[in-house]
């Protein structure tokens, strides 16, 4: 399910937009920011309960967090440190926006811890097993992009129906599933490291 596996994909469609940062000597510290930006003012709209707002600023931190790595291999400055920021700002990322969601009311707080953590763990695999030399892993059935997908089509299906099944909205039904297919992400990544040290 995961779609980090279109990586390579989708870096030929950033291309017009690299060109155009390129020419406007943007850099990509200025992408990794507003992403982390975009992020934070994402989590504070599902908060507040603006779902158009928080869905389009979800977009723009996916669209930002894409377009940081894609400019920095572009102009062949692509470094640790900044391969390190990147993962910070999308672990804050996912704090801010999966808090503003479950704080917002959309599931109770167990539900958000659920979902937090099955994020974390998950993602924390996939850095563990760069720091152990095995290589960066984005597999697994529950990667990054797939979150801000369903992120956005959750949002909209909220925005739109505005029903509530089995007591919860969209979003937060898409906690839950954040939380079983996190932690099953994060098993499935445990056992690809753990064969491979």
């Amino acid at each position: 399910m995961t779609l980090d596996r279109f990586r390579p994909y989708v870096a030929g469609l950033l291309t017009p937009a690299v060109a155009a940062a390129r020419a406007l000597r943007l850099t990509p510290n200025f992408f990794s920011v507003g992403a982390l930006l975009a992020a934070f003012a994402a989590g504070l709209a599902f908060y507040e309960g603006m779902l158009a707002v928080a869905i389009v600023l979800v977009a723009v931190n996916a669209v930002f967090d894409a377009l940081d790595g894609a400019l920095a291999r572009e102009l062949k400055i692509a470094s640790l440190r900044g391969d390190f920021i990147d993962h910070v700002s999308d672990r804050y990322a996912d704090i801010v926006i999966i808090t503003g969601i479950f704080a917002g009311g959309a599931a109770s707080w167990e539900i958000g811890v659920f979902a937090l953590t099955g994020v974390l763990m998950s993602s924390y695999m996939g850095t563990q097993a760069q720091a152990l030399g095995v290589g960066r892993y984005y597999g697994g059935v529950l990667g990054r992009a797939d979150r801000l997908v369903l992120l956005m089509i959750a949002g909209v299906l909220d925005l739109v129906l505005g029903t509530m099944v089995y007591g919860l909205p969209y979003l937060g039904w898409l906690l839950v599933f954040f939380g079983v297919f996190g932690h099953y992400t994060a098993i499935q990544r445990i056992a690809y490291i753990w064969k491979r040290i």
